[in-house]
């Protein structure tokens, strides 16, 4: 039986709710797949509206963010940097597209797969700063939820013909492709043939931040998020066997088993959960939040896995930014 984790009956509800209201109130917002941004508006390119992020006059960097890191940038990073930071955050492969097609010019850019700087992202090097894994978080105040939490296998009370498992677009987004990858591993590891077609339904498909706020408010009995994303928000939720998280770097091999045909004609491939940033300034200001972005120790309050040889350098790291 998967481990069951319950939220705090204290911070960790009160959290929830608080989140829930803003999700109702940005409902906008979500819905366009950006996730907020911390200070002064954003302009269009991606930037401070007054000017180039992070120059001599105090303008803050500015960051373009996989939408699972937008609590822990919003929070834990802009506390950690002396300079302001702007936080804009989507799902990774909207938020690759939106750099790669020149709509946005952000200082840094930290996605949740590495593989997207090689695919859709121009970049000669990137950072790898942080790990996750997969779990199911259910809501533990409705009756389909709760019999998820208690059950010996965690999928059978979805299967059921009014459950609702929550799970984000695999076309925008590494979570939503790495869910249906979970699931095939699933179906694997449980001897269970057909396991992912019958726990999917388009109609339980999100961008990120409008999965977030609809189980909030109880519209879904179940959804695939990152462990961090269950930490942070107080989220009730189930561990998956490591065979089937994503989690673990040494299940390579098993992960690469699976994979998803993206819209463009690419495919993608299981691996282990991965995050990776770029700087793409040399500026001091940008260098000195990269290094303290990439360095991760606030990273571990939000959930996230951070392994002692992070932050690991990958291609032509230019010399601003070497370790």
């Amino acid at each position: 039986m998967p481990t069951q984790r319950s939220a705090d009956a204290g911070s960790g509800r009160s959290r929830r709710s608080v989140l829930a209201a803003l999700g109702s109130a940005g409902a906008g917002t979500a819905l366009s797949g950006c996730v907020g941004s911390v200070g002064s508006a954003v302009g269009a390119d991606g930037r401070g509206a007054s000017g180039a992020a992070g120059d001599s006059d105090g303008r803050p960097v500015s960051v373009l963010a996989a939408g699972s890191l937008q609590l822990a940038f919003s929070e834990g990073l802009r506390a950690a940097v002396d300079r302001p930071v702007r936080v804009e955050a989507h799902g990774s492969v909207t938020a690759a597209r939106l750099v790669a097609e020149g709509k946005r010019d952000p200082d840094i850019v930290a996605l949740a797969d590495t593989a997207l700087f090689d695919r859709l992202v121009p970049a000669d090097w990137h950072a790898e700063f942080a790990t996750n894994a997969l779990v199911v978080a259910y809501d533990g105040d409705g009756e389909v939820g709760r019999r998820v939490g208690s059950a010996d296998r965690w999928f059978a009370p979805l299967l059921a013909s009014d459950a609702t498992l929550g799970r984000t677009d695999p076309d925008l987004d590494p979570l939503g492709y790495r869910t249906l990858f979970a699931l095939d591993l699933a179906g694997e590891y449980y001897d269970r043939p057909g396991l992912r077609d019958a726990l999917t339904d388009r109609r339980s498909v999100y961008p990120e931040t409008s999965l977030l706020s609809r189980f909030e408010t109880g519209d879904l009995d179940a959804a695939v998020v990152y462990r961090s994303m269950a930490e942070d928000r107080g989220y009730d939720y189930l561990d998956l066997p490591t065979e089937i998280d994503l989690g673990d770097p040494a299940r390579a091999d098993t992960y690469g088993a699976v994979s998803y045909d993206l819209p463009t004609g690419e495919t993608v491939r299981g691996a282990p959960i991965a995050y990776g940033a770029l700087a793409r300034t040399d500026d001091e200001s940008v260098a000195e939040a990269f290094e303290t972005l990439v360095d991760g120790a606030y990273l571990r309050d939000h959930g996230f896995a951070v392994p002692d040889e992070f932050p690991e350098y990958s291609g032509d790291v230019p010399r601003g930014h070497r370790p």
